[in-house]
């Protein structure tokens, strides 16, 4: 059986963020339901690399396989494997540094759509890079945002990501010179940032705003304060074991007893409807996702089946 490679090009030309929200949402679907696998990240390392793999797998969506990235002084570099769900052999290797960010973003879009207001018509942005930008397209899908405030420490970077932005999504991104004008009495907050110590303080969190917390997956990185879990009323994680071992922005608050991992919820059943999300209207709720394989996997598996039938990519022959 031939596999088929898609470059990053390639996987860009056929992703749109619609089918990631598609899939994902999808995927949360399936793992409430016990029809799909999503297997914590693992990661090995040497000096100079480490190596980060997460599979992930679904019955029904004919999906199995997984995500590999490398990271090291280098940067990082991510590929998709998918593998036939019946006959196993490897049908596909896609390039998936856009499809990560992607599917981070429809990540979110999916956890905003179940859990932000429903009138919920602003948002904020704390962060410029591609992780930033996915996060604002998905929350522009899910909810008639009229405006946005994005900020980052780098004032060309964030007057150019909202004059983008405000193109790519069709509303008004203004950028904004602190993280507190990105929050502040605001419907929605994503952060998406590399920092180590928090961004985002609970103080400046109005009611019944939605937070997406996807920065950290490094037990030492968090992107915001205790403050915010102490005024939350609904913690999400897109899964609890993967937390347990990568969700930064949990520890203090936990060390504090703040709230313990009985208490945090995961999006996927929510998704099924299963468990409740917001409960009203002035709820605080929060988003921490960290990354699933099966997010990967199941966004892949479009981009494979759209690539086969529009003769997108190239054959390599075992």
């Amino acid at each position: 059986m031939p596999t088929l490679y898609l470059t990053e090009s390639e996987v860009r030309s056929l992703l749109t963020m619609d089918l990631a929200l598609e899939a994902v949402e999808a995927a949360f679907r399936k793992i409430s339901l016990d029809e799909a696998t999503a297997i914590p990240r693992s990661r090995c390392q040497t000096d100079q690399v480490m190596l980060h793999v997460l599979p992930g797998a679904a019955k029904t969506l004919n999906a199995i396989g997984l995500k590999c990235y490398t990271s090291g002084k280098f940067g990082a570099q991510f590929q998709v494997f998918l593998f036939d769900s019946k006959a196993g052999g490897l049908i596909a290797i896609l390039e998936a540094d856009h499809l990560g960010a992607v599917r981070t973003g429809a990540a979110s879009g999916v956890a905003t759509k179940k859990l932000a207001r429903k009138d919920a018509t602003t948002v904020g942005i704390i962060g410029t890079g591609k992780q930033a930008r996915t996060q604002l397209e998905a929350v522009c899908k899910v909810r008639a945002i009229k405006k946005a405030r994005v900020y980052s420490r780098d004032e060309t970077k964030r007057t150019a990501f909202a004059a983008e932005m405000s193109h790519v999504c069709g509303t008004e991104v203004i950028p904004v010179s602190t993280p507190e004008e990105a929050a502040r009495g605001l419907d929605i907050i994503c952060t998406a940032t590399s920092s180590r110590e928090p961004v985002l303080h609970g103080e400046w969190v109005a009611e019944g705003t939605h937070v997406n917390l996807i920065g950290s997956n490094f037990l030492a990185k968090t992107e915001a304060d205790v403050e915010l879990f102490r005024r939350a009323s609904l913690i999400v994680s897109d899964n609890k074991d993967q937390a347990r071992i990568e969700a930064g922005d949990f520890v203090a608050a936990m060390q504090e007893h703040v709230f313990g991992w009985a208490d945090v919820v995961e999006l996927a059943h929510i998704v099924a409807g299963r468990v409740p999300g917001r409960g009203s209207p002035t709820d605080v709720t929060i988003f921490k996702s960290l990354g699933l394989g099966l997010e990967d996997v199941a966004t892949a598996a479009k981009v494979y089946q759209k690539a086969v039938a529009q003769k997108v990519g190239r054959e390599i022959l075992p």
